[in-house]
C-alpha cells in the first residue's frame, strides 16, 4: 500500500505515474470526445460571484471552484482516480482484486465509479449515519457498502476497512495516509486555479477549503506556496469540532494512522469535513505551515449558505460547499475591497436529500403552491380510446383470471402495479402477472381489446387489478387497506394461500411502504 511518510512527503526520489490518465488527461481542458468517463475528471469550472450581490454581500470577489462538476459529483473523483492509478503503476493492485476504502460517501462514490470503469470489485465501509443517497449511489455503481455503528465514528470505519482488507486480501488505499491523495491536487487542482487566474490577469489573493482527509489542503496548498506565494491559504473546520484550533495533535504510532479519537471532536453537520482524528496529511500541512489561518463554521450557517447559493445563483451544493462559502464570506468582510477569494465547492447537493440540509424543503405543495394550482381549472385528459369489448376478448380475460390462484392485470411501467407486486413479493405470495400494454399484446390491438373487456367486467378503469381464485379483489391501494384491516388475510386463507414460510413471511409492516414515494401519508388523496 502507498502509505505516506509524513517526514518525506512528495520526496524527489518517488516516481509518479506520469503516463497515466491523471497527467495526460486530467489536467487538460475537457474536449468533446473522451475515451472513458475517467478522462472527464478534473478541469472543473470556476464561477465568479461579484461583490455586493444577493449571495456575496461583501466588497470582495468570490470565485467558486465547482468540484461538483466532476462526473461522480465531487472533488473526491480526483483522489479516487489518483490512488487507483498509483496502485496500478507501482504494482500494488492486481487485476480483478477487490478494492476497499473507508469513506463518508464522496470518496466511496468516486471509488465506485473508477472501479466500475476499470473492472475492480469495490467495497465501501461507511458509518450508517451518513446520507442514504450516498450508499444508494455506490450500490447503483456496483459497489458493496458495509455500514458501521455511528458511535464508532470515523475511527471505527477505518478499523473495519483494515480488518476486512487483512482478512480477505482486499487492496486498501487508505485515503487518510495515501500521498497520491495530495499529489493529485498539487498536479491538477492547484494548476487549474493558478492558470485560470493568470489567463484572466487576476490576482489570486486568498484560497479557502475544508480539510477532510487533507488531500486538497496539502496538495493545492503546496502548489500555491510555489506558484502563487502571495496567496493566503485558509482551512475550515466545524465550530463544534475545532481540532486544529485546539492545537492538540493526533498521535501516529507506526502501525496505524491514529491512536485514539481526538479529544475535542464532536458530531457535526458538515459531512466529510472532519473525522474524529486529524489525518496525517493535515498534520503535515500544519507542521509545514501550508496554510495561514483556520476558519470556523457552524452547521446552520453552512446549510443556510447552501440554500442561498441554490436560490440566488442556481448552484446546487452540499453542506460542505455551503460551509466553505460561509467561511469565505465572513473572511471577505475583513478584506480590502476588490480582493479575490477562491472557494472550493467540494460536491453537489443531491446526495444530501435525506439530511438536515433538506429537512425544511417540503415534498408536497405548500399553501402558496396550492393557490397557484387552483388559479385555473383542472381539466383531466380524455381517457384512452378503447375498442368495444368482444366476446373472444372477454372469454380470454375470464379464463386468465382462473389461470393461477392470484392473477394480476397490470401495466409494465405503472408505479401502483409495482406497489402490488412488491407487497405480494414481501408476503411470499406467488402470482401470475399479465401486462396488457406489453409488446406481446401489441399486434391487432389485443392489449386494448383485453383492457376494454376487463374494464367492462370489473367496472374499474385503473391498474393494477388483481384476482384471487377468479374473484376480483381490487387495486394496489385496496390490497394495502384490506391487509391493514385484516381482510386480505381472510381472503387468502379462504383460498388456501399461506405465502412464504406458511405465514406470509411473518410480514407485520405497513404495506403503504410500497406505495410510490411521491404520495402523501394519505394514499387515498388522489381518489
Amino acid at each position: 500500500m502507498l502509505f505516506c511518510n509524513p517526514f518525506k512527503l512528495f520526496s524527489s526520489d518517488v516516481e509518479s505515474p506520469t503516463n497515466s490518465i491523471l497527467t495526460t488527461s486530467l489536467s487538460k481542458q475537457r474536449s468533446s470526445i473522451h475515451g472513458s468517463i475517467l478522462e472527464t475528471v478534473g478541469s472543473t469550472p470556476i464561477v465568479h460571484l461579484p461583490p455586493n450581490t444577493k449571495t456575496n454581500t461583501t466588497d470582495s470577489n468570490l470565485y467558486l471552484k465547482l468540484e461538483s462538476e466532476n462526473p461522480g459529483g465531487s472533488v473526491k473523483d480526483r483522489l479516487a482516480l489518483a490512488v487507483i492509478e498509483w496502485a496500478e503503476h507501482f504494482g500494488h493492485l492486481k487485476k480483478g482484486q477487490t478494492v476497499i476504502e473507508a469513506s463518508s460517501g464522496n470518496t466511496g462514490i468516486g471509488m465506485a465509479m473508477v472501479c466500475a470503469q476499470k473492472g475492480y470489485p469495490y467495497v465501501c465501509v461507511m458509518a450508517e449515519s451518513f446520507s442514504i443517497e450516498r450508499r444508494k449511489l455506490m450500490r447503483f455503481l456496483g459497489a458493496k457498502v458495509i455500514l458501521t455503528n455511528p458511535a464508532h465514528k470515523g475511527t471505527g470505519m477505518v478499523i473495519k476497512a483494515k480488518e476486512l482488507a487483512d482478512k480477505h486480501g482486499y487492496f486498501w488505499p487508505n485515503q487518510f495516509e495515501n500521498e497520491a491523495n495530495a499529489w493529485i491536487h498539487e498536479e491538477t487542482t492547484g494548476p487549474e486555479i493558478v492558470n485560470a487566474f493568470k489567463a484572466s490577469s487576476l490576482s489570486l489573493d486568498h484560497f479557502v477549503c475544508s480539510y477532510g482527509t487533507g488531500g486538497t489542503l496539502l496538495g493545492v496548498g503546496k502548489y500555491l506556496r510555489k506558484a502563487s506565494p502571495k496567496t493566503k491559504i485558509h482551512v475550515c473546520e466545524p465550530s463544534n469540532a475545532p481540532m486544529l484550533y485546539s492545537e492538540i495533535p493526533t498521535e501516529y504510532p507506526p502501525e496505524t494512522s491514529f491512536k485514539v479519537p481526538h479529544p475535542v471532536w464532536r458530531p457535526h453537520l458538515l459531512q466529510g469535513w472532519a473525522t474524529d482524528f486529524i489525518p496525517i496529511l493535515v498534520s503535515y500541512a500544519t507542521e509545514n505551515k501550508v496554510y495561514d489561518s483556520v476558519l470556523h463554521v457552524g452547521g446552520k450557517d453552512a446549510m443556510d449558505t447552501s440554500q442561498r447559493l441554490a436560490v440566488n445563483e442556481g448552484i446546487l451544493s452540499g453542506t460542505s460547499g455551503g460551509g466553505c462559502l460561509s467561511a469565505a464570506i465572513e473572511l471577505a468582510k475583513t478584506l480590502p475591497a476588490g480582493s479575490n477569494v477562491v472557494v472550493m465547492i467540494p460536491d453537489t447537493g443531491e446526495r444530501y436529500l435525506s439530511t438536515p440540509l433538506f429537512e425544511n424543503i417540503p415534498a408536497d405543495m405548500t399553501e402558496e403552491e396550492k393557490e397557484i394550482a387552483n388559479s385555473t381549472p383542472s381539466t383531466p385528459p380524455p381517457p384512452p380510446g378503447l375498442p368495444q369489448p368482444t366476446e373472444d376478448a372477454t372469454k380470454w380475460v375470464q379464463n386468465e383470471t382462473k389461470s393461477a390462484p392470484v392473477v394480476i392485470f397490470s401495466l409494465e411501467y405503472c408505479e401502483f402495479c409495482w406497489t402490488l407486486t412488491s407487497f405480494l413479493d414481501a408476503l411470499g405470495v406467488s402470482y401470475h402477472k399479465i401486462d396488457v400494454d406489453s409488446f406481446q399484446y401489441a399486434k391487432d390491438n389485443l392489449g386494448n381489446k383485453y383492457r376494454a373487456s376487463l374494464s367492462e367486467w370489473t367496472k374499474c378503469n385503473t391498474f393494477p387489478q388483481f384476482f384471487v381464485k377468479g374473484k376480483f379483489i381490487g387495486g394496489a391501494v385496496d390490497a394495502c387497506m384490506m391487509w391493514k384491516k385484516g381482510e386480505l388475510q381472510k381472503v387468502f386463507k379462504k383460498a388456501g394461500i399461506k405465502g412464504g414460510n406458511g405465514n406470509f413471511n411473518g410480514y407485520d409492516n405497513d404495506p403503504f411502504e410500497f406505495l410510490p414515494k411521491w404520495m402523501t401519508q394519505n394514499p387515498l388523496r388522489s381518489k
